[in-house]
């Protein structure tokens, strides 16, 4: 079954819809700070990053909105060309339309809050990886899809060289 363009950008909207529905549940039920433990190594938190991953740059003066606003769109448009590119292939297209919903997640908090909204929280003890949300999961699941398919690819054309 091959898929086309509207499939891959109908999944980057569904990435989009299930990001926002959930930070507005977070939104709904916490105040900022506010924790509710779920079990011993997960919680969920109300927490605003207004820098990148691990809240790169999120102590500058307030530049880095945009900045990442601006990256986004640039990332996403060439990302789309991509998804067009190969909208009949599997594991890119895939990749690119969770980057791409990921990313349009993040911008619109950065848009309506002047950072992202970020709520799920793993930790051991004190010791915990910093707060994400859909978006930020989805694009790392992304990202980990374009590099398996890059190594696919690259082991494909060295198999190919091979055999001519």
């Amino acid at each position: 079954m091959k898929l086309r363009l509207g499939n891959w950008i109908g999944l980057s909207a569904l990435i989009v819809l299930v990001d926002q529905w959930t930070k507005h549940l977070v939104l709904g039920a916490l105040r900022h700070g506010e924790v509710i433990r779920v079990t011993d190594f997960f919680d969920i938190v109300l927490a605003f990053n207004p820098g990148a991953a691990f809240s790169f740059l999120a102590d500058q003066g307030g530049w880095q909105r945009w900045f990442f606003v601006g990256l986004a769109v640039i990332i996403c448009s060439w990302l789309l060309r991509l998804l067009a590119r190969h909208q009949h292939e599997l594991l890119q297209p895939l990749a690119f339309s969770l980057i791409i919903g990921g990313a349009i997640g993040n911008v619109i908090d950065r848009f309506v809050f002047g950072a992202v909204v970020d709520f799920l929280y793993f930790h051991v003890g004190r010791y915990g990886w910093p707060a994400f949300n859909v978006a930020d999961s989805a694009i790392c699941v992304g990202v980990t899809l374009m590099v398996i398919a890059q190594f696919r690819e690259t082991r494909h054309a060295a198999t190919q060289e091979k055999l001519s």
